[in-house]
C-alpha cells in the first residue's frame, strides 16, 4: 500500500500529543511498509547496530527500546542476539504491531514526554530511534532516560536533521554533559531515510 500523505502530514504537523497519537493510530498497520519499503528508512538499523557495538557484546543485558513504535529496532536487536529487551511507546496501536514481532519481553504503554513510572537504574542500556524529532519528544526526556539507566549504562538515540538545534536538543545534551550526568562516546551524521534525510546518531555513557 502506498503512503497516505494526509497521514504523514498529521504525524509531522501535530500540534499536541493527542493529535500525534491519533496520527500513529491510523498509520500503525502500514508503518513498516511505508517507512522501510516506500521511503527507504534505514535509521533504525544503523542505530541498533551502533548501540550493540557500544554495549560490548553481552546479549543478556536488560535493554529498553524507548519509543519503540512497531518494533523495528527491537527486531534488529533480536537478530543480533539480544533477548532481554522491553519496548515502550505511547501508542497502543504501535505497541500492538510491535507485539506481533515477538521480540520484546514486555511492552509498556508510557509517555516519554512525562516522568516515567520506573525505578532508578533499571536498565543496562536504552535505545531511542526516531523519537527526538519534530512534534514528538522534547529534550527534557533525556534526564528521564539517564535516571532509569544504570551508572555505566549506554544510551543511544537519533535526532533528525533540522530539529537538532531548533528544538534545543544540543543545548540540553551539553548541559547534561557539563553537569556530569552522562559522557559523550560518539556522535556522527548518518542516513535516516536513504538518499533523502540525515540524522545525528548519538551514544552516551551514564555516569555515577
Amino acid at each position: 500500500m502506498s503512503v497516505d500523505k494526509a497521514v504523514l502530514d498529521k504525524v509531522y504537523n501535530a500540534t499536541d500529543h493527542e493529535e500525534l497519537m491519533h496520527a500513529y493510530r491510523d498509520w500503525a498497520p502500514d508503518y513498516d511498509q511505508n517507512t522501510v519499503q516506500d521511503f527507504g528508512y534505514v535509521g533504525y538499523r544503523i542505530c541498533a547496530e551502533l548501540f550493540a557495538r557500544h554495549l560490548g557484546g553481552d546479549t543478556s543485558l536488560h535493554i529498553l527500546d524507548a519509543g519503540c513504535g512497531t518494533g523495528l529496532v527491537g527486531q534488529e536487536l533480536y537478530s543480533l542476539g539480544y533477548i532481554n529487551v522491553e519496548g515502550l511507546d505511547y501508542s497502543d496501536e504501535m505497541l500492538y504491531e510491535a507485539g506481533r514481532k515477538g521480540v520484546y519481553t514486555r511492552r509498556i504503554n508510557a509517555d516519554l514526554s512525562q516522568p516515567l513510572d520506573m525505578t532508578d537504574n533499571t536498565y543496562d542500556g536504552v535505545v531511542c530511534a526516531g523519537t527526538f524529532t519534530y512534534a514528538h519528544v522534547t529534550a527534557e526526556a533525556f534526564s528521564e532516560l539517564i535516571r532509569i539507566t544504570k551508572p555505566g549504562g549506554i544510551i543511544c538515540f537519533t535526532i533528525r536533521e533540522g530539529s537538532y538545534e531548533d528544538y534545543g536538543y544540543r543545548e540540553e545534551m551539553v548541559r547534561l554533559e557539563h553537569d556530569g550526568a552522562w559522557e559523550l562516546l560518539e556522535m556522527r551524521d548518518e542516513e535516516y531515510y536513504k538518499d533523502k534525510v540525515w540524522a545525528k546518531m548519538c551514544v552516551y555513557k551514564v555516569r555515577a
